[in-house]
C-alpha cells in the first residue's frame, strides 16, 4: 500500500467528518451565542437555561441533516470499499 494513498483516505476520511459535524456544531455554536448574550443582556446567569435550547436546536438539526448525513457516510464508505481492489495491486 502506498504511503500517499493512506494520507489520501485520512483526508478523505477527516473532511467527511468535518462535513457531517458541521451542522450540529454550527447549531449549536449560534443557539449557544443567541442565549448567552439574551443572559448577559438580562443579567440571568442559571447554567441549565443554555442547555435546553441547545439540546433543541441539536436535535431538530439532527432531524433535519441526518438523511443527508447517513448519505455521507454510505457514500463514503462505498467508495473505500471500491478502492479495495485498487490498493491491494
Amino acid at each position: 500500500m502506498d504511503p500517499n494513498a493512506v494520507i489520501d483516505i485520512g483526508v478523505q476520511g477527516l473532511l467527511v467528518a468535518a462535513k457531517i459535524a458541521a451542522p450540529v456544531l454550527i447549531t449549536s455554536l449560534v443557539v449557544g451565542f443567541a442565549v448567552s448574550l439574551v443572559q448577559s443582556i438580562t443579567q440571568i446567569q442559571e447554567v441549565t437555561l443554555s442547555f435546553v435550547p441547545k439540546a433543541i436546536a441539536v436535535a431538530v438539526a439532527l432531524a433535519v441533516c441526518g438523511h443527508w448525513m447517513i448519505q455521507e457516510m454510505v457514500s463514503f464508505t462505498h467508495r473505500m470499499f471500491e478502492r479495495i481492489p485498487g490498493l491491494l495491486g
